[in-house]
């Protein structure tokens, strides 16, 4: 044996992290610069296989978490630009520019219309306007509303988001 490695055949088994027995399973893990059993990558709160809840873990404080339980002992929430009362980790937000908002408060200030993903929309200084209301502000600081996360560039859009 060789490291973490040992041959068998031409096939070459990875030592788990987390057990130290070699990986002969059909699957495995690599996360945290190491390989896993899908057996031995859990939570370190609740203990459940990571690889049975989704394809991401979070690491933090010598703990490896599921989203969930990162969320609860990690997150922050954030205040609704719209109510300001407080958004909890975890909800589902809208997001123009810097701001954030309830679903239920992501509404044109003018006509109270509720702003929905592929929604023409314009935001100035927090407050939203819908297309059909007149704009403050010039033609080109329109935006159209993304359900998905874009490119990250520059010109990144306004979008539904999970925090």
């Amino acid at each position: 044996m060789t490291g973490d490695l040992q041959k068998r055949g031409s096939l070459v088994l990875k030592q788990c992290v987390g057990c130290g027995q070699q990986i002969s399973d059909q699957f495995l893990l690599f996360a945290l610069d190491g390989y896993w059993h899908c057996r031995c990558l859990t939570c370190s709160c609740c203990f459940t296989p990571l690889a049975q809840i989704g394809t991401s873990c979070f690491t933090r404080s010598g703990m490896i978490l599921c989203r969930s339980d990162y969320l609860r002992l990690f997150g922050t929430g954030g205040v609704c630009r719209g109510c300001r009362s407080s958004i909890p980790a975890g909800e589902m937000v809208m997001k123009a520019k810097s701001y954030m908002f309830h679903i239920r408060c992501f509404v044109c200030s003018v006509c109270w219309k509720q702003l929905v993903p592929g929604d023409r929309f314009h935001c100035e200084n927090g407050t939203l306007f819908c297309d059909q209301e007149k704009l403050t502000g010039s033609e080109s600081s329109r935006t159209r509303l993304h359900s998905s996360v874009q490119d990250g560039s520059a010109d990144q859009r306004d979008q539904l988001i999970e925090r």
